[in-house]
């Protein structure tokens, strides 16, 4: 599985289904509350976990970057200069050693990512894409504050906390899931074409997905 979003057959497809119900999820309660307990895990394996830094590296992440839905792990080889972690557990965040600095905001109810424009060289989000409610909302976000020429990489596998991920994702399969993200990018101004890479082919373990876009 490899190329750009433009060629997929089944693009379109995914594109017209979109609606209320596709954003919802199973436990509709307040994020706060399920992210309030720590969770010093890793949620993809070493493989998949390779496969993150790999393409980090191939895309050559440096300068000022956002880490999206962050964790106490970011997955890079090397950090960048300046990794900013936005996610919903500050201890978590507070442990992320690649970060130099953290901020917990929750994006399913404050879309508005709190940075200026044109701040970041590159925006990443790693095994969370799953969890967005208003998408749209931050991809837009995501070209306002990253620099002409800048990169968004959204990566994931086939694992989730089903409870909090959209009822699209886990309706479909991961070559739809791929288009998924792909029509978010698409559907969003400011992007160009995203490329959509099936970054751990033939291992038994957890596959890893990516989909990339420069912004205009």
């Amino acid at each position: 599985m490899a190329g750009r979003a433009g060629g997929w057959l089944r693009f379109g497809a995914v594109a017209d289904i979109f609606g209320p119900e596709f954003f919802r999820r199973t436990d509709e309660s307040d994020d706060a509350m399920f992210y309030d307990f720590d969770r010093f895990v890793t949620h993809i394996d070493d493989q998949a976990i390779a496969a993150v830094g790999s393409l980090y590296d191939e895309l050559d992440l440096n300068g000022q970057v956002l880490d999206l839905c962050s964790s106490w792990i970011s997955h890079f080889r090397s950090p960048p200069a300046h990794l900013v972690a936005l996610g919903m557990n500050a201890a978590e965040l507070a442990a992320n050693e690649a970060a130099a600095e953290y901020v917990v905001h929750d994006l399913n109810v404050e879309p508005t990512i709190p940075f200026a424009d044109d701040h970041f060289d590159a925006v990443t989000c790693c095994v969370s894409v799953d969890y967005l409610t208003r998408p749209f909302e931050v991809f837009a976000e995501v070209t306002r504050v990253l620099k002409e020429g800048g990169v968004f990489v959204c990566t994931f596998s086939n694992r989730c906390f089903p409870t909090k991920a959209i009822a699209g994702w886990l309706a479909t399969d991961d070559e739809q899931r791929c288009a998924i993200v792909a029509t978010y990018f698409a559907e969003t101004p400011g992007f160009r074409d995203p490329v959509i890479q099936h970054r751990n082919p033939g291992v038994r373990g957890d596959p890893l997905f990516a989909v990339w876009a420069y912004v205009e």
